[in-house]
């Protein structure tokens, strides 16, 4: 038999639509796939969105195995297995679609200076995004965008790419395997409900994307807002994983929805985590700090009862604590109600950003390198084409606005299930007859508010503005 090549799965744990996978088909050589758990390179995932590998791992081992093919799980440093499994298996070739977080980088930088140098091959492919961040460049300023719109008009003008594969029923063995370290235990979601919503894996990826088009497509730009029901698609998690690829989302919109409002609107949203990307490859440094070095000097509060409360969903703020007991609960949260907890915890509390960046990237599925940092520091106002200092979410009013019934606040905060009306989002303003007649007394059924609205809003104003 001809020399094996080895596919590389990282953060692409499908078999269709993924280039690195499809390259390796095409050399018509036995392919030996191998996921290395990198302890070495890389920031290690979050307690939720690493229950959410596991389980995925084990669907795409059990998708090869169809197709005639082992995965090999090894775990340690990413480099240095690699050399060694080349070496073992005289691989001639290792195919991998590329990460983007700066030691990534130089990791298969060093890798493949390695192969050439023992005449063998490392091919890198752009399987998680729709173009490698160095493509898209400011024509008129020769360097890269700083601003979503122009950005993702350029990536529209440059033509999204659409190449979708699939791979055969069988697939060539090598005639001996490497030995394998058993795979990692998928143990208890670490969120009570994340199991009843979620299918991680290809299969679950492309059945998830069925649902939104069926469900949820229609109305998405109007709609997408309200945080009750599913009105987004849920894809994140499973493009955290690459368990679906940009492309096939992108592919299945097909031309009747693309040329919609919908269709332009979620597309506009898949634009957004390309801009993320875009962003973690030129500010290497954007999970650790501000984009705008302004914000290094910021007076940050240093508030660890604050803090508490906000993780719990203790704030006192009806909205704010239904969005981190949604997280909590299903290992998710809506999108507009990330920016309002963001908000409150930046704006109202003046805790620094890096402290809820890290909770999301503990609690969160879908909590990954770019997208995470990104949009924290939008919200906080420090980094690329951020949120003006002065747009302060008003949590009594966006609750108001996007969760008018309470329907998604009396979800995860059913101690408040017995209130009707505006005061929904601020008990505090409710009559006392009120409040007993729905059985709530304030600092015992449900908390107080820690701060007080307008109070927080006129000090973080005189900070941000100081700066």
């Amino acid at each position: 038999m001809s020399q094996p090549v080895i596919v590389w799965f990282r953060q692409d744990l499908r078999l269709n639509d993924n280039p690195a996978f499809a390259a390796a088909i095409q050399s018509n050589a036995p392919i030996i796939p191998v996921f290395v758990d990198d302890t070495a390179y890389g920031r290690a995932a979050g307690t939720t969105s690493l229950w959410w590998r596991n389980t995925s791992l084990r669907a795409l081992a059990g998708d090869l195995k169809t197709r005639g093919l082992t995965l090999i799980y090894r775990k340690g440093d990413g480099l240095a297995l690699m050399r060694a499994l080349v070496e073992e298996t005289n691989a001639a070739t290792v195919f991998w679609n590329r990460q983007y977080e700066k030691d990534t980088i130089a990791r298969d930088t060093q890798l493949k200076s390695w192969l050439k140098e023992n005449n063998r091959n490392g091919v890198g492919h752009v399987g998680n995004l729709f173009f490698d961040p160095w493509q898209i460049i400011n024509k008129n300023s020769g360097s890269h965008y700083k601003v979503f719109s122009p950005f993702w008009k350029a990536c529209l003008q440059a033509g999204l790419p659409c190449d979708l594969s699939v791979p055969p029923a069988q697939l060539t063995a090598p005639e001996q395997w490497p030995e394998s370290q058993p795979l990692p235990e998928a143990s208890a979601a670490p969120a009570t409900g994340m199991d009843a919503l979620w299918q991680p894996g290809e299969r679950g990826a492309l059945k998830m994307l069925d649902m939104f088009f069926e469900n949820s497509f229609d109305g998405y730009a109007d709609n997408r807002d309200t945080p009750g029901g599913v009105t987004t698609s849920r894809l994140s998690p499973h493009l955290r994983w690459g368990e679906i690829s940009p492309q096939r989302i992108y592919a299945s919109l097909g031309e009747e929805r693309i040329d919609t409002n919908d269709g332009r609107k979620f597309l506009s949203e898949i634009g957004w985590r390309e801009f993320s990307y875009y962003l973690l490859y030129h500010y290497p440094d954007m999970p650790e700090r501000c984009l705008q070095q302004k914000f290094e000097t910021f007076p940050w509060r240093d508030a660890p009862e604050d803090l508490e409360a906000w993780k719990q969903g203790r704030t006192g703020y009806p909205i704010v604590d239904a969005a981190m007991r949604e997280l909590a609960t299903t290992g998710f949260m809506h999108n507009r109600t990330r920016m309002i907890a963001a908000s409150f915890l930046t704006k109202h509390l003046l805790i620094d950003w890096r402290e809820g960046e890290r909770w999301f990237w503990e609690c969160l599925a879908d909590a990954d390198p770019a997208n995470n940092a990104a949009g924290w520091q939008w919200t906080a106002g420090c980094g690329a084409d951020a949120a003006p200092y002065f747009r302060i979410f008003n949590p009594i009013i966006q609750g108001r606005k996007f969760d008018p019934d309470g329907t998604y606040t009396k979800t995860y905060a059913p101690e408040l299930a017995n209130l009707t009306g505006k005061v929904i989002f601020a008990p505090w303003e409710a009559s006392s007859d009120t409040l007993s007649d729905a059985g709530i007394s304030l600092d015992v059924d449900y908390p107080a508010p820690i701060v007080k609205h307008e109070t927080a809003r006129a000090r973080a104003l005189d900070v941000f503005h100081a700066l």
